[in-house]
């Protein structure tokens, strides 16, 4: 490893490995630190299972970042729409072998997110330090419903445990996830690291060019309010469909004002994925059967004009240009997750000026000051109905609101601030600092990890095949 020089480790050659570098914000934190990094001077390439050109950061397709695919057509990522788990962790495995073949040697630091179970394999194969982002535990994620669900999550659960322990650091996202994460893997001692996901204020800086055909068809006299998710049912984007809706049910703003009214539902959409499609259908006939609302969807780079008569847009897969646009001219911004472990959306929207409205439970209650940057209500349709009249009505100051946003998103979740804090758990995880501790620790660590392997082996061999 080589000195430090005026007090910091010389530049370190970083390898991100990271399962789908989609549209999310998972990938927007990853990217965000890989950026961060290379303008530092270290040397960063990102490894994954899958990455679309037309479904993914600018940054990963313009050649900022070097990025490698390895196993996206050897193992699929379901079967029979099933197993996802599973087919993820190979998937995983797959890529870290491609990556021990090929520049076992090459990294100081491996920047692991997401999943862990490729721990074990680059510990004993590889000598690079081994920083895991722990963005929430699968395991919390994951249905637990049945008896058939819990003996297939079982085993996922514990090999999750024991591979997390593996890494020789750890960080999360939110003071949040830090809790949920010490009551989820009780046999790891050290409480992790919280480092709050940044966003680049340059990339939101550029004004959205109102002549690119994908904003163009955006351009509307409406008053937007703005929902920003992934379609799927744990987002709970239904909830920004159904307090749309009562604002005229229940009467709450005039008949004349809700007419110049839309709701915009944009966020990741991948065709590959079942619950995407399925969730924003669902979407569609709740707006449409249930309501009586008219809606339109875009699909990525479709530049079909909307109708001027649509109430509810849904926005697949949006590009940079029209998040931009979207987050400048909105009035208030929905973000309708409960127990989020952080969300980035609500920062975005805070630099962008626009008041947010998210649940009172999870990250968001980090991020977000209740009544001076937006409000944190109960996850009800009344509660979110009465937080959008209160904004739309211009009960509150929504000018204010936005400008207070900023400052705070300023202040909080700069990329700088990111990189400074990660630079500085890079430098001791380099120099030997700071270890993860593990009740396991007595044990002797080779045995530690093959009792690991072994188990989740004969696992495969007697539950799959």
């Amino acid at each position: 490893m080589s000195s430090k020089q005026e007090g910091r480790q010389a530049p370190l050659k970083v390898a991100f490995i990271h399962p789908d570098l989609g549209i999310g914000g998972a990938e927007r934190l990853v990217v965000d630190a890989a950026v961060g990094l290379q303008q530092r001077g270290h040397e960063v390439v990102m490894y994954t299972s899958h990455h679309d050109s037309n479904h993914c950061f600018e940054e990963t397709r313009d050649g900022t970042l070097e990025v490698l695919v390895k196993g996206n057509t050897i193992i699929p990522r379901t079967i029979f729409g099933k197993f996802y788990i599973l087919c993820a962790i190979l998937r995983q495995f797959h890529l870290c072998f491609s990556l021990l073949r090929e520049h076992k040697d090459s990294y100081d630091v491996l920047f692991v997110d997401q999943l862990s179970a490729c721990i074990p394999l680059l510990k004993l194969f590889c000598p690079s330090k081994i920083f895991f982002y722990c963005h929430f535990p699968d395991k919390k994620l994951a249905r637990h419903e049945t008896w058939l669900q819990n003996a297939y999550r079982a085993p996922v659960d514990l090999f999750e445990e024991w591979t997390t322990g593996m890494a020789d650091t750890i960080v999360v996202n939110s003071d949040f996830t830090a809790g949920v994460f010490k009551r989820s893997f009780p046999s790891i001692l050290k409480r992790p690291r919280t480092l709050y996901p940044p966003i680049n204020f340059e990339a939101y800086d550029k004004v959205a060019d109102i002549n690119d055909p994908s904003v163009k068809i955006l351009v509307s006299d409406k008053k937007l309010i703005v929902s920003i998710n992934r379609f799927e049912r744990k987002k709970d984007i239904a909830l920004a469909v159904h307090a749309f809706a009562k604002l005229r049910d229940d009467k709450e703003i005039s008949a004349e004002l809700f007419s110049k009214m839309r709701l915009i539902v944009g966020g990741g959409y991948d065709p590959r994925v079942s619950e995407n499609v399925d969730y924003k259908s669902e979407l569609d006939v709740l707006a449409t059967k249930t309501y009586g609302l008219k809606t339109f969807t875009l699909m990525p780079k479709s530049v079909d004009l909307i109708p001027d008569g649509t109430q509810v847009l849904f926005l697949c897969s949006f590009n940079d240009a029209q998040r931009s646009y979207l987050l400048s001219h909105a009035m208030v911004v929905l973000y309708t997750p409960s127990n989020e472990h952080f969300g980035i959306t609500p920062v975005e929207a805070m630099y962008a000026k626009a008041p947010v409205i998210a649940a009172n439970n999870g990250g968001p209650t980090e991020s977000i000051l209740h009544e001076k940057t937006g409000f944190l209500l109960p996850p009800t349709p009344e509660a979110w109905k009465d937080g959008i009249k209160t904004i739309v009505t211009e009960r509150v100051d929504g000018t204010k609101m936005g400008q207070e946003g900023r400052k705070r998103a300023q202040e909080k979740f700069s990329l700088t601030a990111f990189v400074n804090q990660l630079e500085d758990v890079l430098d001791e995880l380099a120099s030997g600092g700071r270890p993860t501790k593990h009740h396991y620790d007595n044990v002797e660590y080779g045995v530690r990890v093959t009792v690991a392997i072994v188990f989740f082996g004969l696992w495969l061999k007697y539950w799959w095949f």
